[in-house]
């Protein structure tokens, strides 16, 4: 019992019409930002099959951190690439803040992984031609928007990962820890509800790998950005608020 409603117990009783009133003000709860019912991949050729993932119930809370965690080959990434919209489940259903994903053309699948998804690789993937804030602005260009407006957003995005001064490098001349803080910044420059992060510490040292979960926990905490990040390292998991195993295909945990 909140003190709010002690004290009005104390005072005066709760009548129903005030109760009433009372339940009727109470904010209705967020939907959550990933939810996965009876989601299933299976693998096939013309002489195997392979399951991938089985059975998996998943929620995860809007704004929340969640990493992903188990052996290699126990569908960890095949997890996260059906979160990401990036592969298709052979059974089950896939809701993404509260929508549920009813068609899989490709088309549909595009606008809503640039609307409301960034994904960031443990490879930097970053176009070694073009300079820092180029390639932070490259999702930007599915987007009706003009050029100004892309360079407006992409230099925010460099400013929030720390590297506002080196906008006009190459990634060859940024360190590894560099490089994936553009990775970073290329993946939050559309503003998405929901961050997708596997192994972003896996090609970096420990101070690195450290530097990047306080950015991502930093993201996390300030714009309720729902992170699900796939790592092996325990140490950078217990960082996050809860982690998800698995072990051949199923969660365990």
């Amino acid at each position: 019992m909140t003190s709010a409603t002690a004290a009005v117990g104390r005072h005066e009783p709760v009548s129903g019409h005030h109760a009433s009133a009372l339940r009727q003000v109470r904010p209705a709860a967020a939907p959550a930002a990933i939810r996965l019912e009876g989601v299933e991949k299976v693998y096939r050729t013309d002489r195997i099959e392979t399951v991938a993932l089985s059975d998996i119930d998943l929620e995860i809370g809007t704004g929340e951190f969640v990493s992903i965690m188990g052996p290699s080959g126990c569908g960890k990434s095949t997890l996260l690439n059906l979160i990401g919209l990036l592969d298709v489940p052979t059974k089950g259903r896939v809701t993404l803040n509260g929508e549920p994903i009813t068609s899989y053309t490709d088309r549909a699948l595009a606008r809503i992984r640039n609307r409301d998804l960034g994904f960031i690789f443990q490879t930097f993937h970053l176009i070694s031609d073009l300079p820092v804030v180029d390639n932070v602005e490259l999702p930007l260009l599915y987007r009706r928007m003009s050029g100004g407006a892309r360079r407006k957003l992409a230099l925010a995005a460099l400013d929030k990962v720390g590297l506002g001064s080196r906008v006009y490098h190459f990634p060859s001349q940024l360190s590894g820890g560099q490089q994936q803080r553009v990775a970073v910044a290329r993946a939050i420059v559309g503003n998405p509800r929901i961050l997708l992060a596997d192994e972003p510490t896996g090609n970096l040292d420990s101070q690195m790998g450290d530097d990047i979960m306080a950015l991502l926990t930093k993201l996390q905490a300030e714009e309720h950005t729902t992170v699900v990040m796939v790592t092996h390292d325990p140490r950078q998991a217990e960082k996050t608020q809860r982690i998800v195993r698995l072990f051949d295909g199923r969660q365990v945990d």
